[in-house]
């Protein structure tokens, strides 16, 4: 045995990867990751640095940043995109794969829990308390989260001017998110290719804390991997199969069922979604709430908030909410079937025409712009639209607290309204205020300050105290 063993060429033999990271070890790294992944994409983007850069060092600080960049000027969840991106960097197209489904999967189990449990028992007191408490945690995570990503992205006062202007433009003036997306975009273009230091800052994020990672230190090193250099004929294959994945199942929806079913409208809303909205979840989110509840009509906005309080409160992207607003529109138009049989093939659905754009967008693009990652000018860019999207955070935060502490809201001026201070929640602000004490000035944990959220509105119905 020894002699045949000894005449084994070493070519016969399976080929390493040449940064040496075996694919099993990440599987059971991106399980990890999805295991804690709270807290939004600041939290996840944060969770993932610590891991894949100061931890395993397997991508530098500059490449990390990069990547993160440019999921953030994709439609969709930008740190989903992120861990697909970084997949697909280590282990071709199936660790992006890979990497995308398992950073989702433990989102689309608990948020599909949670939607039964809402259906069945939403209308019970002591279900109506518990999302009363985790909607005050939910808030002190989303103004915690708001400070960390503009600590990263808020590299000088340009950045911070460019933040201010993205915050004033859709809380106050009601502009789109596209358009903020595209004048930061050329902002920083523009800054970029003139010399400008303001916008030579190697990614809008910056560096989550410790020593930095520099990429000549990391696994994958400064050089691009051979499978991320960009074909043609590779990029027309994949596209084509991930736009049949998406596209085919809407077309069939539309032509058996007739574009005015439930199923056929969520299938071409949330696609249209996946196309049209920029900087990740907490940019689509003020689209979906306006849409799902005002023009479909699906759910209420009390509704809209309980499904973000439990998208907060669960792993996975914050952009997972679509499952629990197809869930409902579902549910409540049922087309013959068991509501809650019908509510979990809306729920499902809508995700699937959420994420599966997803891949396409980094399959197809992430080898041209891996190319493009010495070039000063796009990121000047995308450090641009970084800065912006903080201001678009601190919009969603704003308009989270209003409709969590306040009853009632009127229009003030242009876009802004402005609350009914008579209808303040004295008890939500009171737990909101308590949440915020315990995140900031105590630094307890998320999940710490989310339990105890939850319990104490669970102990004020039981008092008597919530109203419900």
């Amino acid at each position: 045995m020894a002699n045949v063993d000894a005449t084994i060429e070493p070519a016969a033999l399976p080929a390493a990867p040449a940064h040496g990271i075996a694919f099993g070890e990440a599987v059971r790294v991106w399980v990890r990751i999805a295991a804690l992944s709270f807290g939004g994409p600041a939290g996840q983007i944060a969770v993932m640095h610590r891991i894949l850069v100061e931890e395993k060092r397997w991508i530098g600080e500059t490449r990390f940043l990069h990547a993160l960049n440019y999921c953030t000027l994709l439609p969709g969840p930008e740190a989903q995109q992120l861990a697909t991106y970084i997949g697909w960097l280590l282990h071709k197209t199936k660790g992006g794969l890979v990497a995308g489904t398992l950073f989702v999967l433990p989102g689309i189990v608990s948020i599909m829990a949670l939607s039964w449990l809402y259906a069945g028992l939403g209308k019970a007191g002591i279900v109506q308390a518990l999302f009363f408490g985790l909607k005050a945690a939910v808030l002190a995570i989303v103004l915690e989260a708001v400070l960390r990503v503009g600590r990263r992205a808020l590299k000088n006062g340009v950045m911070v001017a460019i933040a201010v202007a993205a915050f004033l433009g859709i809380f106050v003036a009601g502009i789109g998110f596209p358009l903020i997306v595209l004048g930061a975009g050329l902002i920083g273009f523009a800054g970029a290719r003139a010399g400008l230091a303001a916008f030579m800052v190697g990614g809008g994020h910056g560096k989550a804390g410790g020593k930095e990672v520099k990429d000549a230190d990391s696994a994958l090193g400064e050089t691009m991997p051979d499978h991320a250099r960009p074909t043609l004929a590779w990029s027309l294959k994949i596209s084509a199969i991930f736009a049949a994945l998406w596209l085919l199942p809407v077309a069939a929806l539309i032509l058996l069922l007739g574009a005015g079913n439930v199923y056929a409208q969520v299938a071409v809303f949330f696609s249209k979604m996946a196309v049209v909205t920029f900087g990740g979840a907490y940019a689509v989110l003020a689209y979906v709430a306006q849409e799902a509840v005002e023009t479909y009509g699906w759910l209420k906005p009390g509704e809209m908030l309980d499904g973000l309080g439990m998208a907060e409160t669960t792993p996975g992207p914050l952009i997972m909410v679509v499952q629990f607003v197809g869930f409902l529109a579902a549910f409540r138009d049922a087309s013959g079937l068991p509501p809650m049989l019908a509510g979990t093939l809306g729920g499902l659905l809508a995700t699937w025409v959420t994420f599966a754009p997803c891949f396409l967008w980094i399959f197809l693009g992430a080898p041209y712009i891996e190319a493009l990652r010495g070039n000063k000018a796009l990121s000047g860019a995308l450090a641009a639209i970084t800065a912006a999207v903080v201001g678009v955070i601190l919009n969603l935060a704003v308009w989270f607290a209003l409709h969590t502490l306040f009853a009632e809201t009127r229009p003030f001026f242009m876009a802004l309204d402005a609350p009914v201070l008579a209808s303040v929640n004295v008890a939500a602000l009171l737990l909101t205020l308590a949440a915020v004490i315990a995140v900031f000035r105590f630094k307890v944990g998320m999940i710490p300050t989310l339990l105890a959220s939850a319990g104490i509105g669970v102990a004020l119905h039981l008092g008597g105290l919530t109203g419900y």
